[in-house]
């Protein structure tokens, strides 16, 4: 069984990619750049790395032996754990940190000292988030149980608070990943197929899985409880922390990057089409935040000028701040939407007044002519391959 794909409409406007596409080129190509890392980036990959690495040796070396410490310390790596995902690792799995695919294999790689899977995130953010975005069925981080991040997921009592327990969730992604999810979606994905299509072989990769995760295991929780001289459950709460940390920056800079109230939702019809051209269908769905903010965008990867990361996910981060303004205003030119909050505190209020309205069955109440907009009534385009 293999995954179903989703039809664009190719014939949705589709100069607007080209043009897009021609003019960011164009600047790469008249100031002589790399669409790879450049300086500032090798130098914030050393930076996060270290961020992550060194209160891990500090640990490990007992250069820090009582309990305020050692928490501390289990603090700097959880901010760390979060830096390596949203600057490092997060580019060289899309093949955007270099032209060397070793390169982006090695640094892609660190997914795996942070408790993650390389292989499982791929699939679930190359392969179905950046293809699919916002499409219910299909972009598995609409795919909750506790929670409700899409108009066409069925509404249960509890989501009526989901604002309210979302933050404590959203701490709780990193361990989950780690404890559950990784390994839930390698069964998954081998069953859809995805697994083959992608290159890998089920063995290799569960056995892979578990070892990364039992030497992840081993370095971080059972060997500090074995050379610490403190008690277990402190180390244990330390470590928990940590990755709630990780999980509630991870989450709260994804989020309000898709599921806000100005961003569209969509179903396939019965053929597997949906109205829009793939890169206006991007547009529709991701939205920009605190473009304004270099130090902000700096320590978060890039990730508030999500619009043009889903356009150009194969350019390191580094560049976006510098094609946005082009991004920008080829969109105005094709009456293309272009979302953006000027502030991450207006887009996280966006996206909290979206999970209330999701929650309550208030967005419900316009689901009709929202719906009438969003699917079509016979099939258009042809497949899209690419994410």
């Amino acid at each position: 069984m293999s995954v179903p794909t989703v039809r664009f409409n190719k014939k949705d406007r589709p100069e607007f990619y080209k043009e897009l596409n021609r003019r960011v080129n164009k600047y790469f190509k008249d100031n002589q750049l790399s669409k790879k890392a450049n300086f500032n980036m090798k130098f914030k990959t050393a930076f996060m790395v270290a961020l992550y690495f060194i209160p891990l040796a500090m640990i490990l070396t007992a250069s820090v032996t009582t309990f305020w410490p050692v928490f501390l310390t289990y603090v700097l790596m959880g901010f760390g754990m979060s830096g390596i995902g949203l600057s490092i690792m997060h580019d060289a799995n899309h093949g955007a940190y270099s032209n060397n695919k070793k390169v982006n294999h090695a640094l892609g790689y660190l997914i795996n000292f942070i408790g993650g899977y390389h292989i499982t995130w791929q699939i679930q953010h190359n392969v179905l988030h950046h293809s699919f975005t916002n499409i219910h069925g299909h972009d598995e981080d609409l795919d909750q149980n506790v929670m409700r991040f899409s108009p066409d997921q069925k509404r249960k009592p509890i989501f009526k608070y989901q604002a309210y327990y979302a933050t404590f969730f959203y701490g709780l992604l990193s361990i989950y990943r780690y404890l559950v999810k990784d390994l839930q979606q390698l069964i998954r994905y081998n069953q859809k197929e995805l697994l083959a299509q992608q290159g890998h072989s089920f063995k290799l990769t569960f056995i892979e899985l578990i070892v990364t995760k039992s030497l992840y295991l081993v370095s971080t929780l059972i060997l500090p409880i074995m050379i610490l001289d403190l008690p277990w459950h402190l180390i244990l709460f330390s470590f928990f922390v940590m990755h709630f940390i990780a999980g509630l920056i991870l989450a709260l800079i994804f989020q309000p990057a898709h599921i806000l109230e100005e961003t569209d939702f969509y179903v396939t019809d019965e053929k597997g089409s949906v109205e829009n051209n793939w890169a206006i269908h991007e547009m529709r769905t991701t939205a920009n935040f605190a473009n304004g903010s270099r130090w902000f965008s700096w320590l978060i990867g890039g990730l508030n000028f999500q619009v043009e990361h889903h356009l150009f996910p194969h350019v390191c981060h580094v560049h976006y701040r510098n094609i946005s303004g082009i991004v920008k205003t080829t969109a105005e030119e094709y009456d293309v939407p272009y979302h953006q909050h000027t502030t991450f505190y207006d887009a996280l209020r966006s996206h909290y007044t979206m999970l209330h309205k999701l929650g309550t069955g208030e967005y419900d109440k316009n689901r009709a002519k929202r719906k009438s907009n969003n699917v079509l009534t016979k099939p258009v385009g042809e497949i899209f391959a690419g994410g």
